[in-house]
């Protein structure tokens, strides 16, 4: 049986098409100590950068299997920008931070809030037991 391939690069692409689908602003958080990571590095903090992928502020922005390129402008200066999709820490919409975020292993990892459980609260009113099925012959 052969390797699976990531599906790193299929969910950062899938993100960035809900954000862009969405009319949000998709941000791109880098961890610039992953080797072959190219970004202007006046702009890194704490070896993270953030960057604005929207097609507004990119050119040429090309989300492929190995990795993330596109030009951007810095403070009237362009700049290429690569990114290994390893060093992907997270995509997420500006607007409202919902997206993937990836921990060190490349899982993804909870949203940064805690959102209520799918269906809602299990508990009915009154603290009573929720409802159940019943088969009758």
């Amino acid at each position: 049986m052969s390797t699976l391939s990531s599906t790193r690069p299929y969910i950062i692409r899938a993100v960035y098409q809900w954000i862009s689908d969405n009319d949000l602003t998709p941000y791109l958080r880098l961890d610039v100590s992953v080797e072959y990571t190219e970004v202007p590095q006046p702009y890194v903090k704490e070896g993270q950068i953030t960057l604005n992928i929207s097609s507004v502020a990119t050119r040429d922005l090309v989300l492929a299997d190995q990795g993330i390129s596109f030009l951007s402008t810095f403070e009237g200066q362009v700049y290429g920008v690569y990114a290994p999709v390893q060093s992907v820490m997270a995509l997420y919409a500006k607007e409202n931070g919902k997206g993937v975020f990836f921990d060190e292993q490349g899982d993804i990892e909870p949203p940064p809030s805690n959102p209520e459980p799918l269906g809602g609260n299990v508990k009915s009113k009154q603290g009573k037991s929720k409802p159940s099925l019943k088969v009758i012959k």
